[in-house]
């Protein structure tokens, strides 16, 4: 099928999807992530199963990485995301990675 781009401004085109998010998302994406202390990511920027549309996942995904390499408390909660950190081989260069929302409730917790 067709893949095309929209903007915030034009939006998604009728018939069309939006299944991933473009590189001037992923630019502010990772201007806030780089720019914060703790980050609590839970759920995929798209459909990263599918190679065209994991950009935007894989993108904040190198900025979460990058934070926490830089000190930023990092934790990833959620299977899908947790999925991704397995697939991109980043579940050690995080702080914590949670398949559930239950533990991610309880570090939160402190527990």
């Amino acid at each position: 099928g067709e893949i095309g781009a929209a903007t915030l401004e034009g939006g998604v085109p009728d018939g069309m999807m939006g299944l991933d998010c473009g590189p001037r998302s992923s630019e502010i994406n990772a201007s806030v992530v780089s720019s914060s202390k703790t980050i609590l990511w839970n759920g995929p920027m798209g459909v990263f199963e599918m190679d065209s549309f994991e950009a935007g996942t894989k993108a904040m995904m190198e900025a979460v990485v990058k934070a926490t390499a830089a000190g930023a408390v990092t934790v990833i909660g959620g299977g899908d995301t947790a999925t991704c950190a397995k697939k991109y081989g980043t579940e050690d260069k995080v702080t914590h990675v949670s398949t559930g929302g239950g533990a991610s409730l309880e570090l939160l917790e402190g527990k």
